[in-house]
Protein backbone atom coordinates (compact mmCIF):
# COMPACT_ATOMS: atom_id res chain seq x y z
CA UNK A 1 0.00 0.00 0.00
CA UNK A 2 1.62 3.27 -1.17
CA UNK A 3 0.16 6.49 0.49
CA UNK A 4 -0.52 8.05 -2.97
CA UNK A 5 -3.58 9.85 -1.80
CA UNK A 6 -1.46 11.65 0.92
CA UNK A 7 0.39 12.74 -2.14
CA UNK A 8 -2.75 13.61 -4.15
CA UNK A 9 -3.67 15.81 -0.97
CA UNK A 10 -0.12 17.10 -0.55
CA UNK A 11 -0.80 17.82 -4.27
CA UNK A 12 -3.63 20.54 -3.19
CA UNK A 13 -6.37 17.76 -4.41
CA UNK A 14 -9.00 17.29 -2.18
CA UNK A 15 -10.14 14.20 -1.72
CA UNK A 16 -13.66 13.23 -1.76
CA UNK A 17 -15.89 10.07 -1.14
CA UNK A 18 -18.86 9.85 -3.93
CA UNK A 19 -20.74 7.37 -1.95
CA UNK A 20 -22.87 7.93 1.01
CA UNK A 21 -25.48 5.09 2.89
CA UNK A 22 -26.50 4.81 6.25
CA UNK A 23 -24.33 1.84 7.06
CA UNK A 24 -21.37 3.68 5.81
CA UNK A 25 -22.28 5.78 8.54
CA UNK A 26 -23.56 3.49 11.21
CA UNK A 27 -20.69 1.30 11.20
CA UNK A 28 -18.14 3.78 11.49
CA UNK A 29 -16.85 3.08 7.98
CA UNK A 30 -17.11 6.89 6.67
CA UNK A 31 -15.12 7.63 10.02
CA UNK A 32 -12.29 5.25 8.83
CA UNK A 33 -12.04 6.86 5.78
CA UNK A 34 -11.71 10.38 6.92
CA UNK A 35 -9.47 9.14 9.58
CA UNK A 36 -7.30 6.50 7.11
CA UNK A 37 -7.44 7.64 3.62
CA UNK A 38 -7.46 11.43 3.68
CA UNK A 39 -10.69 11.90 2.48
CA UNK A 40 -12.21 14.65 3.39
CA UNK A 41 -15.71 15.28 1.99
CA UNK A 42 -18.56 13.27 1.05
CA UNK A 43 -20.93 13.58 -2.29
CA UNK A 44 -23.71 12.29 -2.92
CA UNK A 45 -26.53 11.66 -5.75
CA UNK A 46 -29.96 10.52 -6.87
CA UNK A 47 -28.11 6.93 -8.21
CA UNK A 48 -26.36 6.82 -5.01
CA UNK A 49 -29.42 7.28 -2.54
CA UNK A 50 -30.97 5.44 -4.63
CA UNK A 51 -28.88 2.29 -4.57
CA UNK A 52 -28.22 2.63 -0.42
CA UNK A 53 -32.01 2.91 0.62
CA UNK A 54 -32.97 0.09 -1.91
CA UNK A 55 -30.20 -1.61 -0.23
CA UNK A 56 -32.34 -1.37 2.77
CA UNK A 57 -29.87 -1.30 5.81
CA UNK A 58 -30.48 0.81 8.75
CA UNK A 59 -33.53 2.39 7.37
CA UNK A 60 -36.33 -0.03 8.26
CA UNK A 61 -36.93 1.68 11.50
CA UNK A 62 -37.07 5.10 10.19
CA UNK A 63 -39.44 3.83 7.07
CA UNK A 64 -41.98 2.33 9.75
CA UNK A 65 -41.96 5.38 11.42
CA UNK A 66 -42.57 7.08 8.59
CA UNK A 67 -45.24 5.15 7.43
CA UNK A 68 -47.06 5.46 10.65
CA UNK A 69 -47.14 9.12 9.77
CA UNK A 70 -48.67 8.97 6.59
CA UNK A 71 -46.39 10.87 5.06
CA UNK A 72 -46.01 11.30 1.41
CA UNK A 73 -43.45 9.22 -1.06
CA UNK A 74 -41.23 12.73 -1.61
CA UNK A 75 -41.87 13.87 2.24
CA UNK A 76 -40.19 10.36 2.93
CA UNK A 77 -37.25 10.56 0.71
CA UNK A 78 -36.64 14.00 2.05
CA UNK A 79 -36.39 12.89 5.46
CA UNK A 80 -34.41 9.96 4.79
CA UNK A 81 -31.72 11.85 2.47
CA UNK A 82 -31.41 14.57 4.49
CA UNK A 83 -31.01 12.91 8.01
CA UNK A 84 -27.72 10.62 6.08
CA UNK A 85 -26.41 14.39 5.00
CA UNK A 86 -26.80 15.53 8.47
CA UNK A 87 -24.93 12.43 9.93
CA UNK A 88 -22.51 12.68 7.47
CA UNK A 89 -22.12 16.45 7.95
CA UNK A 90 -21.80 15.98 11.80
CA UNK A 91 -18.72 13.29 11.33
CA UNK A 92 -16.77 15.27 9.15
CA UNK A 93 -17.59 18.47 11.05
CA UNK A 94 -14.03 18.92 12.51
CA UNK A 95 -12.14 19.07 8.99
CA UNK A 96 -14.65 21.32 8.29
CA UNK A 97 -13.75 23.42 11.42
CA UNK A 98 -9.76 21.90 10.81
CA UNK A 99 -10.10 23.99 6.99
CA UNK A 100 -11.85 26.81 7.67
CA UNK A 101 -14.84 25.81 6.04
CA UNK A 102 -12.84 24.55 2.84
CA UNK A 103 -13.50 21.13 3.01
CA UNK A 104 -15.70 18.61 5.76
CA UNK A 105 -18.34 19.20 3.41
CA UNK A 106 -21.37 16.84 2.32
CA UNK A 107 -23.38 17.60 -1.30
CA UNK A 108 -26.88 17.01 -1.44
CA UNK A 109 -29.21 17.37 -4.50
CA UNK A 110 -32.42 19.18 -5.39
CA UNK A 111 -34.89 17.15 -6.97
CA UNK A 112 -33.46 16.21 -10.44
CA UNK A 113 -37.20 16.79 -12.25
CA UNK A 114 -36.57 20.32 -11.31
CA UNK A 115 -33.61 20.54 -13.66
CA UNK A 116 -35.00 22.97 -16.36
CA UNK A 117 -37.38 25.22 -14.07
CA UNK A 118 -35.01 27.69 -11.48
CA UNK A 119 -37.80 29.00 -9.34
CA UNK A 120 -38.65 25.78 -8.04
CA UNK A 121 -35.06 24.46 -7.97
CA UNK A 122 -33.89 28.08 -5.87
CA UNK A 123 -37.23 26.98 -3.37
CA UNK A 124 -35.79 23.49 -3.22
CA UNK A 125 -32.43 24.34 -2.49
CA UNK A 126 -33.65 26.69 0.43
CA UNK A 127 -35.86 23.96 1.48
CA UNK A 128 -32.61 21.53 1.72
CA UNK A 129 -30.24 23.82 3.55
CA UNK A 130 -32.72 24.37 6.24
CA UNK A 131 -33.81 20.27 6.45
CA UNK A 132 -29.87 20.13 6.93
CA UNK A 133 -29.67 22.73 8.86
CA UNK A 134 -25.62 22.35 8.75
CA UNK A 135 -23.00 24.68 7.62
CA UNK A 136 -20.73 22.27 6.09
CA UNK A 137 -23.86 21.71 3.21
CA UNK A 138 -23.45 21.89 0.03
CA UNK A 139 -26.66 22.21 -2.35
CA UNK A 140 -26.20 20.30 -5.70
CA UNK A 141 -27.76 22.23 -8.68
CA UNK A 142 -27.26 20.71 -12.39
CA UNK A 143 -25.13 23.31 -14.83
CA UNK A 144 -28.72 23.62 -17.13
CA UNK A 145 -29.76 26.75 -18.71
CA UNK A 146 -32.49 26.79 -16.13
CA UNK A 147 -29.85 26.05 -13.56
CA UNK A 148 -27.71 28.90 -13.91
CA UNK A 149 -29.74 31.70 -13.04
CA UNK A 150 -30.87 29.46 -9.69
CA UNK A 151 -26.80 29.33 -9.01
CA UNK A 152 -26.65 33.17 -8.86
CA UNK A 153 -29.86 33.12 -6.69
CA UNK A 154 -29.08 30.66 -3.75
CA UNK A 155 -25.56 31.76 -4.05
CA UNK A 156 -26.91 34.98 -3.54
CA UNK A 157 -28.99 34.49 -0.62
CA UNK A 158 -25.17 33.18 1.47
CA UNK A 159 -26.07 29.46 0.32
CA UNK A 160 -23.28 27.21 -0.72
CA UNK A 161 -23.42 25.20 -3.94
CA UNK A 162 -21.98 22.47 -5.86
CA UNK A 163 -22.85 22.48 -9.37
CA UNK A 164 -23.25 19.29 -11.08
CA UNK A 165 -23.62 17.89 -14.21
CA UNK A 166 -20.91 20.30 -16.43
CA UNK A 167 -19.40 18.99 -19.42
CA UNK A 168 -18.93 21.50 -21.71
CA UNK A 169 -16.15 24.30 -21.45
CA UNK A 170 -18.54 27.29 -22.61
CA UNK A 171 -21.61 26.11 -19.68
CA UNK A 172 -18.26 26.03 -17.08
CA UNK A 173 -17.28 29.67 -17.85
CA UNK A 174 -21.12 30.10 -17.28
CA UNK A 175 -21.15 28.76 -14.12
CA UNK A 176 -18.26 30.78 -12.89
CA UNK A 177 -19.92 33.71 -14.24
CA UNK A 178 -23.26 32.74 -12.17
CA UNK A 179 -21.00 31.90 -9.35
CA UNK A 180 -19.72 35.44 -9.29
CA UNK A 181 -22.61 37.56 -10.12
CA UNK A 182 -23.77 35.28 -6.99
CA UNK A 183 -21.39 36.66 -4.92
CA UNK A 184 -22.10 40.44 -6.08
CA UNK A 185 -25.36 39.87 -4.92
CA UNK A 186 -24.56 38.75 -1.68
CA UNK A 187 -21.82 41.48 -1.09
CA UNK A 188 -24.65 43.94 -2.15
CA UNK A 189 -26.49 42.64 0.39
CA UNK A 190 -23.94 42.66 2.93
CA UNK A 191 -23.44 39.01 3.79
CA UNK A 192 -20.20 37.84 4.56
CA UNK A 193 -18.66 36.29 1.83
CA UNK A 194 -15.99 34.11 3.43
CA UNK A 195 -19.17 31.58 4.31
CA UNK A 196 -19.84 30.39 1.01
CA UNK A 197 -18.28 27.98 -0.60
CA UNK A 198 -19.16 26.32 -4.29
CA UNK A 199 -17.37 23.62 -6.60
CA UNK A 200 -18.05 23.07 -10.08
CA UNK A 201 -18.30 19.64 -10.77
CA UNK A 202 -16.74 18.85 -14.42
CA UNK A 203 -17.85 15.28 -15.21
CA UNK A 204 -14.43 13.35 -16.94
CA UNK A 205 -15.12 9.78 -17.99
CA UNK A 206 -18.68 9.88 -19.65
CA UNK A 207 -17.09 12.33 -22.36
CA UNK A 208 -14.77 9.50 -22.91
CA UNK A 209 -17.31 7.46 -23.45
CA UNK A 210 -19.16 9.06 -25.62
CA UNK A 211 -16.33 10.36 -27.71
CA UNK A 212 -14.16 7.16 -27.91
CA UNK A 213 -17.84 5.40 -29.05
CA UNK A 214 -18.25 7.77 -32.02
CA UNK A 215 -14.06 7.01 -32.62
CA UNK A 216 -14.34 3.04 -32.05
CA UNK A 217 -17.31 3.85 -35.09
CA UNK A 218 -14.80 5.54 -37.44
CA UNK A 219 -12.82 2.57 -36.48
CA UNK A 220 -9.69 4.23 -38.70
CA UNK A 221 -5.98 4.32 -37.10
CA UNK A 222 -5.97 7.59 -36.65
CA UNK A 223 -9.17 7.94 -34.45
CA UNK A 224 -8.18 5.10 -32.40
CA UNK A 225 -5.09 6.27 -31.38
CA UNK A 226 -7.37 9.18 -30.05
CA UNK A 227 -8.99 7.23 -27.53
CA UNK A 228 -8.93 7.67 -23.69
CA UNK A 229 -7.43 11.71 -24.90
CA UNK A 230 -10.63 13.99 -25.05
CA UNK A 231 -11.95 13.65 -21.30
CA UNK A 232 -8.86 14.82 -19.76
CA UNK A 233 -8.08 17.14 -22.35
CA UNK A 234 -11.70 18.56 -21.52
CA UNK A 235 -11.01 18.56 -18.02
CA UNK A 236 -7.22 20.18 -18.18
CA UNK A 237 -8.92 23.17 -20.38
CA UNK A 238 -11.15 23.74 -17.77
CA UNK A 239 -8.35 24.09 -15.11
CA UNK A 240 -7.57 26.53 -18.06
CA UNK A 241 -10.79 28.76 -17.69
CA UNK A 242 -10.08 28.41 -13.93
CA UNK A 243 -7.09 29.80 -13.89
CA UNK A 244 -8.20 33.06 -16.23
CA UNK A 245 -11.41 33.53 -14.66
CA UNK A 246 -9.94 33.81 -11.30
CA UNK A 247 -7.56 35.75 -11.84
CA UNK A 248 -9.44 38.53 -13.45
CA UNK A 249 -10.31 42.18 -12.40
CA UNK A 250 -13.95 40.91 -11.64
CA UNK A 251 -12.62 38.28 -9.00
CA UNK A 252 -9.96 40.43 -7.21
CA UNK A 253 -13.14 42.85 -6.33
CA UNK A 254 -14.78 39.76 -4.80
CA UNK A 255 -11.54 38.07 -3.43
CA UNK A 256 -10.66 42.22 -1.42
CA UNK A 257 -14.26 41.44 -0.19
CA UNK A 258 -13.13 37.74 1.65
CA UNK A 259 -14.60 35.83 -1.33
CA UNK A 260 -13.74 31.87 -1.53
CA UNK A 261 -12.66 30.63 -5.20
CA UNK A 262 -15.17 27.91 -7.07
CA UNK A 263 -13.05 24.55 -6.91
CA UNK A 264 -13.14 22.59 -9.45
CA UNK A 265 -14.77 19.36 -9.01
CA UNK A 266 -13.28 16.42 -11.08
CA UNK A 267 -17.18 14.01 -10.74
CA UNK A 268 -17.19 10.78 -12.46
CA UNK A 269 -13.56 9.49 -12.01
CA UNK A 270 -14.43 6.01 -12.26
CA UNK A 271 -12.68 4.55 -15.25
CA UNK A 272 -15.10 2.75 -17.53
CA UNK A 273 -13.02 1.57 -20.24
CA UNK A 274 -11.16 -1.59 -18.77
CA UNK A 275 -8.62 -0.51 -21.69
CA UNK A 276 -7.47 2.57 -19.38
CA UNK A 277 -5.48 2.17 -16.05
CA UNK A 278 -8.00 2.76 -13.25
CA UNK A 279 -6.72 5.86 -11.62
CA UNK A 280 -6.01 7.59 -15.29
CA UNK A 281 -8.76 10.62 -14.28
CA UNK A 282 -7.02 10.25 -10.46
CA UNK A 283 -3.24 10.50 -11.88
CA UNK A 284 -3.83 12.66 -15.03
CA UNK A 285 -5.64 15.75 -12.77
CA UNK A 286 -3.26 16.93 -10.52
CA UNK A 287 -3.54 20.42 -9.96
CA UNK A 288 -3.94 22.45 -6.70
CA UNK A 289 -7.30 23.84 -5.51
CA UNK A 290 -9.17 20.90 -7.19
CA UNK A 291 -10.97 18.57 -5.85
CA UNK A 292 -11.62 15.14 -7.30
CA UNK A 293 -14.46 13.19 -5.57
CA UNK A 294 -13.98 9.02 -6.43
CA UNK A 295 -16.05 6.20 -5.97
CA UNK A 296 -14.93 3.82 -3.89
CA UNK A 297 -13.21 1.47 -6.02
CA UNK A 298 -11.49 4.24 -7.62
CA UNK A 299 -10.49 5.55 -4.25
CA UNK A 300 -9.07 2.28 -3.01
CA UNK A 301 -6.93 1.80 -6.42
CA UNK A 302 -5.55 4.95 -6.22
CA UNK A 303 -4.26 4.24 -2.78
CA UNK A 304 -2.92 0.65 -3.62
CA UNK A 305 -1.23 2.18 -7.12
CA UNK A 306 -2.22 5.03 -7.64
CA UNK A 307 0.73 7.32 -9.79
CA UNK A 308 1.02 10.86 -8.50
CA UNK A 309 3.64 12.51 -9.54
CA UNK A 310 2.93 15.98 -9.21
CA UNK A 311 0.72 18.61 -11.56
CA UNK A 312 -0.21 16.84 -14.17
CA UNK A 313 -2.35 19.12 -15.35
CA UNK A 314 -0.73 22.83 -15.63
CA UNK A 315 1.27 23.16 -19.20
CA UNK A 316 -0.57 20.68 -20.97
CA UNK A 317 -3.30 23.41 -22.33
CA UNK A 318 -2.00 23.62 -26.38
CA UNK A 319 -1.62 19.42 -26.16
CA UNK A 320 -5.32 19.45 -25.04
CA UNK A 321 -6.26 21.86 -27.76
CA UNK A 322 -4.72 19.84 -29.99
CA UNK A 323 -6.34 16.31 -28.90
CA UNK A 324 -10.02 18.51 -29.10
CA UNK A 325 -8.98 19.90 -32.45
CA UNK A 326 -7.89 16.61 -33.81
CA UNK A 327 -11.35 15.21 -32.86
CA UNK A 328 -13.23 17.91 -33.95
CA UNK A 329 -11.45 17.39 -37.67
CA UNK A 330 -12.68 13.45 -37.56
CA UNK A 331 -16.07 14.90 -37.67
CA UNK A 332 -17.26 14.45 -34.18
CA UNK A 333 -19.08 17.59 -32.71
CA UNK A 334 -18.20 18.05 -29.36
CA UNK A 335 -21.37 20.70 -28.98
CA UNK A 336 -23.18 17.64 -29.94
CA UNK A 337 -21.40 15.32 -27.64
CA UNK A 338 -21.85 17.76 -24.57
CA UNK A 339 -25.27 18.61 -25.17
CA UNK A 340 -25.73 14.52 -25.08
CA UNK A 341 -23.92 14.02 -22.34
CA UNK A 342 -26.07 17.06 -20.74
CA UNK A 343 -29.31 15.40 -21.69
CA UNK A 344 -28.29 12.31 -20.64
CA UNK A 345 -27.19 13.34 -16.98
CA UNK A 346 -30.63 14.29 -15.84
CA UNK A 347 -32.14 11.63 -17.95
CA UNK A 348 -30.07 9.23 -15.71
CA UNK A 349 -30.82 11.33 -12.63
CA UNK A 350 -34.60 11.27 -13.02
CA UNK A 351 -34.55 8.31 -13.43
CA UNK A 352 -32.73 6.76 -10.48
CA UNK A 353 -34.70 9.35 -8.75
CA UNK A 354 -38.31 7.62 -10.38
CA UNK A 355 -36.85 4.19 -9.10
CA UNK A 356 -36.35 5.61 -5.42
CA UNK A 357 -39.70 7.25 -4.88
CA UNK A 358 -41.40 3.73 -6.52
CA UNK A 359 -39.69 1.52 -4.30
CA UNK A 360 -40.22 4.06 -0.92
CA UNK A 361 -43.28 3.67 -1.69
CA UNK A 362 -43.58 -0.13 -1.29
CA UNK A 363 -41.91 -0.09 1.54
CA UNK A 364 -43.79 2.57 3.38
CA UNK A 365 -46.91 0.49 2.05
CA UNK A 366 -45.41 -2.66 3.35
CA UNK A 367 -44.86 -1.14 6.53
CA UNK A 368 -48.00 0.61 7.25
CA UNK A 369 -49.68 -0.27 10.46
CA UNK A 370 -52.80 -2.31 9.64
CA UNK A 371 -55.08 0.08 12.19
CA UNK A 372 -55.35 4.05 12.28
Amino acid sequence: MTDALKRLSDEGVAIWLDDLSRKRITSGNLAELIDQQHVVGVTTNPSIFQKAISAGDGYEQQLADLAARKVTVEEAIRMITTADVRDAADILRPVFDATGGQDGRVSIEVDPRLAHHTTPTIAEAKQLAWLVDRPNTLIKIPATKAGLPAITEVIGLGISVNVTLIFSLERYREVMDAYLAGLEKAKAAGLDLSLIRSVASFFVSRVDTEIDKRLEKLGTDEAKALKGKAALANARLAYEAYEEVFSSDRWAALDKAGANKQRPLWASTGVKDPAFKDTLYVDELVAPGTVNTMPEATLEATADHGGITGDTVRGTYDAARADLEAIGKLGISYDDVVQVLEDEGVEKFEASWNDLLKSTEAELERLAPSEG
